[in-house]
């Protein structure tokens, strides 16, 4: 699913935001910030949503990958306990001292540990065997529903004006540029 995508994108927005407060740079507060409301709004409220509401009671109903989504739903739980910490430490004047920035990379540290593997289950497994357990009907149908309540909830842009965000983030702190992750 393209989400995903956003979710990687921001994911190196969290990456950086480590990186820098590692070094003892100034905490990019604003820029984690609203990484962290995109992951509230778009991935969890909006695309973790659908998935609780439509996809994983499609494959428990067909009895498969019932244990992958007991974890999944886990984890979604837990994010969202990590994204409002991330958004509590970020809001502001930014991370005040060592304490509040140590448990700041702890918390962007664990939602990328755990988002990793999550997003590439998801892409790799649960999707397929979404495919395989709804006719292709109700599939585009599905596609049409989630579709539908984007635009509901993002605008006529939706996923577009959304990545639009994603970009300015990463523009502000420098890590737009896809070539600089090339190796020489």
């Amino acid at each position: 699913m393209r989400e995903h995508g956003v979710l990687k994108r921001i994911l190196l927005v969290y990456r950086e935001g480590i990186r820098r407060l590692q070094a003892g740079d100034k905490t990019p507060a604003q820029a984690l910030n609203a990484g962290a409301e995109i992951i509230r709004s778009f991935i969890e409220d909006y695309h973790e949503h659908l998935e609780e509401q439509y996809v994983f009671p499609k494959l428990e109903q067909a009895g498969q990958l019932t244990d992958v989504t007991a974890v999944l739903r886990t984890q979604h739980q837990r994010g969202r306990i990590l994204t409002d910490r991330t958004l509590a430490a970020t809001s502001g004047a930014g991370v005040p001292d060592k304490a509040g920035r140590d448990a700041l990379i702890r918390d962007m540290s664990a939602f990328i540990r755990m988002y990793e593997p999550h997003e590439a289950r998801e892409d790799t497994i649960v999707f397929l065997a979404l495919r395989a357990v709804v006719p292709a009907k109700e599939f585009r149908d599905l596609a049409e529903t989630f579709e539908d309540e984007e635009h509901r909830r993002f605008g006529q842009r939706g996923f577009e004006g959304v990545v639009d965000k994603v970009a300015d983030i990463e523009k502000s702190l420098g890590i737009y540029d896809l070539s600089q992750f090339t190796p020489t």
